[in-house]
């Protein structure tokens, strides 16, 4: 298949027409109407090469349905004993930031440059972006960020310093969306630990029938709370 270079107006290709690894384009930029349109496509941005953004569908896609989430026993007591203080969207900015110095198995640095900061930083501002925090003893310990369109989370990164925190953050996101009704949380590629919480690996033609009526549902727009 060919990869696409994007043209200046903020369209994609089918998602259909990706690399096996799930590359379907490169160029463009991270304005607000590019990113909205790539996910509601089920397309997201990776990483940059210099000046290069590369786009990607990967299939099977990693989704996560709240409904599903498994909760360990021992992750049910820190919840239950309330170690960790939740907030949203109190803190977008140090989430990001969080996310893009913490360490990946093997990976040797981040996507999440100035660049990804800035965008969906300007993302939350216009209240499509979203981040749960876990604070210990005042400081941030751990969190996620993402975006949300209609009735779908899209998970872009979760971090953790203290054990747990991401983990208490993820839970807390869950049982905001599942009042919303979401239909879904996209975590788009496979990791141990969400696979371990109930995420599973999706053929992206569902995933992209699931996308579209989701997507459909007005927005849940500004900063959220518990």
């Amino acid at each position: 298949m060919p990869v696409y270079l994007l043209p200046d107006e903020p369209v994609f290709p089918p998602p259909s027409e990706a690399e096996p690894d799930g590359l379907i384009a490169v160029g463009g930029d991270l304005s607000p109407q590019r990113l909205l349109n790539a996910y509601s496509e089920g397309i997201f941005p990776w990483f940059r090469d210099e000046d290069d953004i590369f786009w990607y569908s990967p299939d099977p896609r990693m989704v996560l349905i709240p409904h599903e989430l498994r909760i360990s026993p021992s992750l049910q007591r820190v919840i239950r004993s309330g170690r960790f203080e939740i907030r949203m969207d109190t803190a977008f900015e140090d989430v990001v930031k969080a996310c893009a110095s913490a360490p990946r198995e093997g990976q040797d640095g981040t996507w999440i440059d100035s660049g990804f900061i800035e965008a969906y930083t300007g993302m939350h501002e216009l209240g499509f972006a979203h981040s749960i925090e876990a604070y210990l003893n005042g400081e941030l310990e751990g969190g996620l960020y993402g975006l949300s369109i209609g009735r779908a989370f899209f998970g872009e990164s979760m971090f953790h310093k203290a054990s747990n925190a991401s983990k208490v953050a993820l839970y807390h996101l869950v049982e905001k969306v599942k009042t919303w009704q979401f239909h879904f949380i996209d975590c788009q590629v496979e990791t141990e630990l969400l696979k371990f919480m109930g995420a599973k690996p999706m053929p992206r033609v569902e995933y992209l029938e699931r996308l579209k009526t989701a997507v459909g549902f007005p927005s849940h727009k500004g900063n959220w709370t518990l």
